[in-house]
């Protein structure tokens, strides 16, 4: 049988659970992502665990071995038990009643097959037990280490449970796909015919689903093929995915606002429910995108990283290469002080003057590629 060595297999907390369920007579597995990831040897996240026991019984158990429970989702089936300084969500293990494309109405099962037969991909139905034993009820393994994401059961029935799978979907293939196998045919028509269905879901669950994937190390693919399935034209109108494997080939960091930006694509903020921070974020990098201003100038004003990121979306947008001299253009700007201040000007300009003044000097300081000197803006002839 497979192992699996995951950090949670080395925390005395969570083994101390673990063996408080099964002394009760109960199974307790570490499923989805812990699981998914820890196969793969990436960062392990939060870390859920299902079990046979149902809701009352897990805080029962949990109370009477010491750990503190927080009935987090208790209608689904979800307890939190703190484990020392982590978190663990326990759920019973469950089959899905009724769905309506968004919610679903579930039942307890004592049976792992049911509970891995609601899930979306074969690769977050994978189960390991306290010791690292690997279950794998729908052949997720083969296809986590073939980085293919593959629907559990029939594509179409899981994206009716809920739409939100469709962008779910692109997202893993992001993270969890590999370029050379491509994306799987049945699970993109099935996003494909199904796309409808995303008119559904909330801006909030849709905005969340897109920064996750738009962070992924190089979204280009998963991006294009939402295009290519009519996907992407229904969650943000307008948007164009050519420029994306360029700005992953210039950036300094995976950026997910500064590659919505080089989407484009019509009111993403309000389609994506970006925050008022976000939004501002997201349109100074349109407004650098589409403006004149040069790398000096784009340090003085946002900041070296911003000027960094626009001169990216620069040359991604526009396929053209980064300025030569970026670096030194982007620490001259960080560290210069337009030299004039109202001060130097009162009293003689005053008012409404002395703001057209400074406007005018700073214009001036700028052509200068802001070299010019007090001294030199001083003298300069007012008009």
């Amino acid at each position: 049988m497979t192992q699996v060595d995951g950090p949670w297999r080395r925390h005395a907390e969570t083994q101390a659970f673990l063996a408080a369920l099964a002394r009760a007579g109960h199974r307790g597995l570490f499923v989805g992502g812990c699981v998914r990831d820890a196969v793969l040897g990436r960062p392990v996240g939060d870390v859920d665990i299902a079990t046979d026991a149902v809701p009352p019984a897990v805080e029962r158990i949990a109370a009477a071995a010491g750990f503190r429970t927080v009935p987090t989702g208790i209608d689904h089936g979800t307890v939190t038990v703190l484990a020392d300084d982590v978190p663990l969500e326990v759920t019973t293990f469950r089959r899905d009643v009724e769905t309506d494309g968004r919610h679903a109405e579930v039942a307890f099962s004592d049976r792992l097959e049911e509970d891995a037969a609601r899930r979306d991909f074969t690769m977050n139905a994978l189960y390991a037990d306290a010791g690292g034993a690997l279950r794998d009820p729908t052949g997720g393994l083969d296809d986590l280490r073939a980085g293919r994401v593959r629907f559990i059961g029939a594509a179409s029935d899981r994206i009716a449970e809920d739409y939100l799978r469709i962008l779910r979907f692109f997202r893993f293939h992001a993270w969890y796909g590999d370029p050379a196998e491509g994306i799987d045919a049945e699970g993109l028509a099935a996003c494909a015919a199904g796309a409808e269905g995303l008119d559904r879901l909330s801006a909030e669950r849709v905005g969340h689903e897109m920064r996750r994937l738009l962070a992924a190390p190089d979204p280009g693919p998963a991006v294009a093929a939402m295009q290519a399935s009519g996907v992407l034209a229904r969650i943000l109108p307008g948007a164009d995915p050519a420029p994306l494997p360029r700005l992953v080939a210039v950036e300094a960091a995976a950026d997910p606002l500064a590659r919505l930006a080089a989407l484009g694509g019509e009111d993403a903020a309000d389609r994506l429910r970006l925050s008022r921070a976000e939004a501002r974020t997201l349109d100074l990098y349109r407004a650098g995108l589409s403006g004149t201003q040069g790398t000096a100038e784009l340090a003085w004003r946002h900041g070296p990283e911003a000027a960094r990121t626009i001169e990216a979306l620069r040359a991604a947008v526009f396929a053209a290469p980064l300025p030569a001299t970026l670096d030194e253009d982007i620490a001259q700007g960080a560290a210069a002080t337009f030299p004039v201040s109202a001060r130097d000007l009162m009293p003689d300009v005053e008012g409404a003057a002395l703001g057209a003044r400074l406007k005018a000097l700073e214009a001036a300081w700028i052509a200068s590629g802001l070299t010019a000197t007090r001294e030199d803006l001083l003298a300069l002839p007012q008009r």
